[in-house]
């Protein structure tokens, strides 16, 4: 899933190509990709986009009108920039939207889940960005780190996005490394040097992810995108800290990734939706 790093260079990228220019066309290509009734996604046309943004993993298009367009690409959403927009169908496509400076954005989906998508928000609505949590950079997310007693384990609470938002898997498997702590560490259990240490290193990996992506052009359209993490869907290759193997606690979904010499103190994790440490 495109997580806070690809989603800040996208918006970027967006508001170059898009900012300033006035919405010719809406075409609604897969109707359960728009989450609102109202406004309708219908209607667009003759809005000036302002400003491309973001808010953690949501693509934010302020409107002259004061409305916004969100969008969130969910684990298969992709988007691509067309120049000049094209006239195709392709599958899993969800909406285009054309501009009158000759670019188009298309909004699209790999597999079959049709998780990818977009909402109009009346001006004041918040829509699904009030129950986001602090982004890593605000000095709210450092204040929850430092003082919460919450006893979930370090990993969930990273891609807990009503605790800090645009963080997901990825990101959190390479922070936790980079930190020295074990996946399943309880927030609650961590001492004040540690929980200090956290909030640096994930603001690290973020801004050290956020300058990698920026050297990318175009949209976000490969199909995979997990290739750039440093730990990561890298189970069996070396640490980055230590050199050792890297494993894995895996699940129906997804994997967890570290290393026990840097993260557990040598001690294996069971696997298989166990979260306790092997004896």
């Amino acid at each position: 899933m495109p997580e806070l790093p690809q989603m800040q260079a996208l918006a970027e990228r967006l508001d170059c190509a898009v900012a300033g220019a006035t919405i010719a066309a809406v075409e609604l290509l897969g109707f359960s990709g728009l989450k609102t009734v109202l406004p309708p996604g219908q209607g667009l046309e003759g809005e000036k986009v302002l400003r491309v943004g973001r808010r953690g993993k949501y693509l934010v298009v302020s409107l002259s009108s004061g409305r916004r367009v969100l969008v969130h690409l969910s684990q298969a959403g992709r988007l691509d920039i067309e120049v000049p927009p094209k006239h195709t169908k392709p599958r899993g496509a969800v909406v285009r939207l054309v501009f009158g400076n000759g670019a188009g954005v298309l909004l699209r989906e790999h597999g079959h889940e049709r998780k990818a998508g977009w909402w109009v928000l009346a001006t004041g609505d918040g829509g699904p960005l009030e129950g986001l949590g602090p982004e890593p950079s605000d000095k709210a997310f450092e204040d929850r780190l430092l003082t919460s007693q919450d006893p979930r384990h370090l990993h969930t609470l990273l891609r807990d996005q009503r605790f800090v938002a645009g963080v997901g898997r990825g990101y959190a498997d390479d922070a936790l490394n980079r930190a020295g702590l074990s996946p399943f560490s309880s927030l609650s259990s961590l001492n004040e040097s540690d929980r200090r240490r956290l909030v640096a290193v994930v603001r690290s990996v973020i801004s050290d992810a956020i300058a990698s992506e920026r050297l990318r052009t175009g949209g976000l359209s490969e199909p995979k995108l997990g290739t750039g993490f440093a730990v990561h869907n890298r189970a069996g290759r070396p640490c980055p800290v230590c050199g050792e193997p890297l494993l894995r606690v895996s699940y129906e979904s997804h994997e967890v990734v570290y290393c026990k010499r840097c993260q557990t103190k040598g001690r294996l994790l069971a696997d298989r939706r166990l979260s306790r440490l092997l004896k």
